[in-house]
C-alpha cells in the first residue's frame, strides 16, 4: 500500500527545481556579461596585442614625438581649470532649482552636449573665427581662436563642458539640502555651507565629473581638427601619424593618449564607489 505524498515531500522537489532554474539564469545572466564586458573592452585589448613595444619605444624616443602630449597635458590642465570655474557654479544652480525655466538651461547644456563635435568646430569657426566679432575683439588683444593654443583649448571646453556640468549638477543634487539648511541655521553664510558641507560631500561626484571631462577633453578630435589643427595635440598626431604612414606608427601615440586619459577616471570611480559605500554603511 502506497502512502501518499506528504506537502513537505510536494514542495522540496519544485524548490530544488526553481533554485536550479535560479541557476541557470545567474550563470547565463554572468555569461552574457563576461561577453559584453570583453567586446567593449576588445579595442584596448586589440591594442596591446597589435602593438610592437620595441617599435613604440623607437617612435616615442624621436626628437618631438612627445611635444603633443606636452601640449595635450597644458590644455587638459587650462581646460579642467575653466570647467571648474564656470561650470561648478552652473552645475550647483541647476542642481538647487535656483534658475528661471530651469528645463531651458537644462536643454541648453544637453544640446551642447548632443552636437556632432564636427559641428561643434564648424560653428565655432562662425562664432570666434578671425572675421567676427569675438575674433576682431580677440585680435585687439593679439590673441586668435583659430589654430592657436587658445583655439585648441576652446575647442576642448566644448567637446567635455557638458558632461562636467551635467555630472556636478548630479552630485550636488544628491546632497541633502536639509544638511544645509541646518549650517545655516547655525549661523553659516552661504559660502561657508558650500565649502564646509556642499563640496566635501559633492567632491566623490564632482571629481568622476571632472575625470570624464578630462578623459572628453584629451581625446577631443572633431572641433580640433578644424579650429585648432596647430598646435598638434594626440588626437591629431594620432590622426597625422596614420595618414603619413599607416596604421602601426600610429599606434605608439595611441597608447600614450590612453595613459593619460584613462587613470584619473578610473580612479575618480573608484574613490566615488568606496565614498558611495561608506554612506550606505
Amino acid at each position: 500500500m502506497a502512502w501518499p505524498a506528504t506537502a513537505g515531500e510536494g514542495v522540496r522537489p519544485a524548490a530544488t527545481a526553481v533554485r536550479g532554474a535560479r541557476s541557470v539564469s545567474a550563470a547565463a545572466s554572468l555569461a552574457g556579461a563576461a561577453i559584453v564586458w570583453i567586446i567593449l573592452l576588445g579595442p584596448v585589448i586589440t591594442l596591446l596585442f597589435h602593438l610592437s613595444w620595441g617599435a613604440a619605444w623607437q617612435a616615442l624616443r624621436q626628437p618631438g614625438a612627445l611635444t603633443p602630449l606636452v601640449v595635450s597635458l597644458e590644455s587638459g590642465g587650462v581646460t579642467l581649470a575653466v570647467l571648474v570655474v564656470l561650470g561648478t557654479p552652473l552645475g550647483w544652480l541647476l542642481a538647487r532649482g535656483r534658475l528661471p525655466w530651469p528645463r531651458v538651461w537644462e536643454a541648453g547644456v544637453l544640446t551642447s552636449l548632443l552636437l556632432p563635435p564636427l559641428v561643434i568646430g564648424l560653428l565655432l569657426v562662425f562664432m570666434v573665427g578671425p572675421y567676427t566679432p569675438i575674433g576682431h575683439a580677440l585680435g585687439t588683444l593679439h590673441l586668435s581662436a583659430t589654430n592657436t593654443f587658445l583655439a585648441l583649448v576652446i575647442a576642448q571646453v566644448y567637446e567635455s563642458a557638458p558632461y562636467y556640468v551635467l555630472g556636478a549638477q548630479a552630485a550636488i543634487a544628491a546632497v541633502d539640502p536639509r544638511l544645509e539648511q541646518q549650517a545655516a541655521l547655525l549661523g553659516d553664510p552661504p559660502a561657508r555651507v558650500a565649502r564646509r558641507v556642499t563640496l566635501p560631500l559633492a567632491a566623490p561626484g564632482l571629481a568622476m565629473a571632472l575625470a570624464v571631462a578630462w578623459a572628453r577633453a584629451m581625446g577631443a578630435f572633431g572641433a580640433v581638427i578644424i579650429v585648432a589643427y596647430h598646435p598638434y595635440g594626440l588626437p591629431l598626431q594620432i590622426w597625422t601619424q596614420l595618414q603619413e604612414t599607416g596604421l602601426p606608427s600610429a599606434l605608439p601615440f595611441a597608447l600614450v593618449l590612453l595613459v593619460i586619459a584613462l587613470p584619473l577616471p578610473l580612479a575618480a570611480y573608484v574613490w566615488s564607489a568606496r565614498a558611495r559605500g561608506r554612506r550606505r554603511g
